[in-house]
């Protein structure tokens, strides 16, 4: 039952060849016997799940309807809170905490009767790229148990190749869906910034921060992703903004390949497989034109002052007092070190070090300001860049899955691993990582950006190349 789609599944459901308490003890078994090598979940509730899989297979045996979603088994990630289950982010300082009210997303895909089977392993707070950074445990890649799956929703990533899940919820503030679907060889999608509700995410960096579907195909991440959108009034930033419906075919669309992004740094195999990628669209009667997107060299120094200036305002809000790891000492500021000393991983104390620094009296208008006006300059390249071409094609990481170990020591080749995700992040467009092949065993991402709010555009897209 591992490979059934969600369209399957709702068929199967209706036509009651299986059952959803079937189904979800066939996920709780794979769980089971894969997770203690994986480590993809950080809780699993089985009483939780059955329980939602009875209440599908009571609608159905009264002969009523049952939406799309209905009975399907997923993962959330360990940021996003969901009532009767934990949300820690990973960290120490929310080790205990227990998620008070169900995250937007969370609630919409309840009321289909979606069933959570658990938490994913992420890095701490949504800081990383390997989900090494866990305060945890090391989620390993199903595809190769020396590697790692990719960060942040790393967890999410690698639940959905083991087969844990259907489908799991990941979020990206600079790459964080993108990369470890590229790096596990499944679909991920980061949507337009504002087309999915953010309310009930723990906050990283609140002008990024997205959340999106993770899933072995794009016509699972199609259902997901259109069960979560709209406005939502408790998230200001939210959108119901629709464009007319677009039908695209490869035949008619204008593909756009940036000189950037393949130039030094990236790997000879990865780059092989993205051009061929390319040309696979090329032959099917897409117009390939290459593109410029000058600014894109500055999105990770850009990216890594602003993530960081934002991350250090919204963890200050972890000081031990409210709620959380509170350590007891002799006055108020002593409470504040010790409480954030213990509770938070060298990286996010790392970053919000760094955060701090920049928003610091003399040196807001040299790091934040700047780096502001930079954002915009990147964001102005794609939207000059969409006046001619409809989609833009880029590899979703320079490089394949790395080893376990390999980069953990040094931040900075960690944070290359975002340098073909951030610029997209930076002017809030949506993408999407497709497997575009393997290079020695070991899954390539094709990226493929998209206007602001057209999704739908770049299902279709995806959808022809898949």
């Amino acid at each position: 039952m591992k490979n059934l789609s969600i369209k399957e599944i709702n068929k199967g459901l209706a036509n009651k060849d299986f059952s959803a308490v079937e189904i979800t003890e066939s996920f709780l078994a794979v769980i089971k016997e894969k997770d203690k090598e994986i480590n993809g979940f950080l809780e699993v509730n089985e009483r939780l799940a059955k329980e939602q899989a009875v209440l599908v297979d009571e609608k159905i045996k009264q002969g009523e309807k049952i939406e799309i979603l209905a009975g399907v088994p997923f993962a959330v990630k360990d940021a996003i809170l969901a009532e009767g289950f934990k949300c820690t982010a990973g960290s120490r300082i929310l080790e205990n905490y227990q998620a008070p009210y169900d995250a937007t997303v969370v609630k919409k895909l309840r009321a289909q009767i979606a069933i959570i089977l658990g938490k994913t392993n992420l890095d701490e707070f949504t800081m990383g790229s390997s989900t090494e950074h866990s305060a945890f445990k090391i989620t390993k890649n199903p595809r190769d148990l020396t590697r790692v799956p990719g960060g942040s929703s790393g967890g999410s990533a690698a639940a959905v190749a083991a087969g844990e899940c259907v489908f799991s919820l990941g979020s990206d503030t600079g790459g964080s869906i993108r990369q470890p679907a590229s790096f596990c060889g499944i679909v991920g999608l980061k949507p337009t910034y504002g087309a999915v509700s953010r309310y009930g995410l723990i906050a990283h960096a609140s002008s990024l921060d997205v959340i999106g579907p993770l899933a072995k195909n794009v016509d699972d991440v199609e259902i997901v992703f259109n069960a979560m959108k709209g406005k939502d009034e408790k998230d200001s930033t939210s959108s119901d903004y629709q464009l007319p419906a677009t039908n695209y075919q490869l035949n008619n669309v204008i593909i756009g390949a940036p000189k950037e992004y393949f130039g030094e740094g990236l790997e000879k195999g990865t780059k092989e497989i993205i051009e061929g990628a390319i040309k696979k669209a090329e032959r099917a009667g897409a117009k390939i034109e290459e593109i410029s997107l000058p600014y894109s060299r500055y999105a990770l120094p850009c990216y890594y002052i602003i993530s960081t200036c934002e991350a250090s305002a919204n963890l200050a809000r972890f000081d031990g007092i409210k709620y959380g790891l509170s350590k007891s000492a002799e006055n108020l500021f002593d409470v504040y070190c010790q409480s954030r000393g213990a509770g938070f991983g060298k990286e996010v104390q790392r970053r919000i070090m760094l955060g701090t620094f920049a928003l610091s009296s003399g040196y807001y208008d040299a790091y934040y300001l700047k780096a502001q006006k930079v954002r915009a300059l990147i964001k102005q390249d794609f939207d000059r860049a969409f006046e001619k071409v409809n989609f833009i094609f880029t590899p979703v990481s320079p490089f394949l899955a790395f080893k376990v170990g390999e980069k953990i020591d040094d931040p900075l080749k960690m944070y290359l691993s975002d340098i073909m995700t951030v610029p997209i992040s930076l002017a809030g467009l949506p993408a999407l990582s497709l497997p575009a092949g393997d290079d020695n065993g070991l899954p390539v991402g094709l990226q493929i950006i998209g206007k602001p709010f057209d999704e739908q555009g770049i299902f279709q897209i995806a959808k022809f190349l898949e």
